[in-house]
């Protein structure tokens, strides 16, 4: 019997699934429920995503959420790439042991002890916390995602074309720019929607590094639903979950569309060399 499609394998997938998604999805339905209790259903309403146009408290805790996402998204990608063509390009170098580990340790580190660290760094320097310090925190957890992303494109990238490229009279950077960028490109992006996403969705990290003025969507969700879950809240949590499952959708195609361009580019080198 192959027991890989079991009632027993069966039934504890199912089950699992149901233990992640249900909650989930009972969330989304709530969210448009016409009662002002969460736990009763009063009918069909979008009465509370049209409140959440007149709640300036969550527009603003969204907007600052949205702009930290981008600009610590975008930071994390550049360094993440960097650190991958280092830790790729570069081989053997002293020190490459320490910078590694540098690079990754926020990969096993706790949520809770990177921002207590950053807290600790930024009052020792005498950083006022708000807008920027929230955005390097972003920056500095979530750049270890986008160097695994990248890293992992550049361990089967075929050199052959950069040096192509080279022997026809292109510098090194202007090979990087116009041949090496382009073919890693879809990893890049996967890595930078990963940032956004763990970014967008970030609790821990902001609670400790955050100011007056940068109250993050995250944190302000969490001090309401401390005092009582509301439907607006299931409103905006529903905003959230949509948000993040089109990040979620545009990392994996671009993950499909990579896999898919190596494919082609070893059956062109294939076919050349026979």
């Amino acid at each position: 019997m192959n027991t890989r499609f079991s009632w027993f394998n069966v039934t504890s997938i199912v089950l699992g699934f149901a233990f992640l998604y249900i909650p989930i999805l009972l969330l989304v339905i709530y969210s448009f429920n016409d009662s002002k209790l969460v736990t009763v259903w009063g009918g069909w309403s979008t009465k509370w995503y049209e409140g959440l146009l007149k709640n300036d408290a969550l527009i603003d805790a969204a907007g600052v959420t949205v702009r930290v996402a981008l600009v610590s998204a975008t930071i994390a990608t550049i360094l993440g790439t960097l650190a991958a063509i280092v830790l790729i390009r570069l081989g053997r170098f002293r020190g490459r042991t320490l910078f590694s580990g540098l690079v990754f340790a926020p990969l096993v580190m706790p949520e809770v002890i990177t921002g207590l660290s950053l807290l600790l760094l930024f009052v020792a320097l005498g950083f006022d916390r708000g807008f920027w310090t929230v955005t390097i925190a972003h920056a500095t957890f979530s750049m270890c995602f986008a160097a695994v992303v990248v890293q992992s494109r550049l361990l089967d990238f075929d050199k052959s074309v950069e040096e192509a490229a080279m022997d026809l009279g292109a510098p090194p950077l202007r090979t990087f720019m116009e041949v090496t960028l382009p073919i890693i490109a879809p990893a890049v992006i996967s890595a930078w929607l990963l940032a956004f996403t763990l970014s967008l969705d970030d609790l821990v990290i902001a609670s400790f590094t955050t100011g007056p003025g940068a109250t993050t969507l995250p944190i302000k969700i969490y001090s309401q639903v401390r005092l009582g879950v509301t439907p607006e809240i299931n409103a905006i949590s529903t905003v959230m979950i949509a948000f993040v499952t089109v990040g979620v959708l545009l990392a994996s195609y671009m993950t499909k569309r990579s896999s898919m361009l190596r494919e082609r580019e070893k059956r062109a080198v294939d076919a050349g060399a026979a």
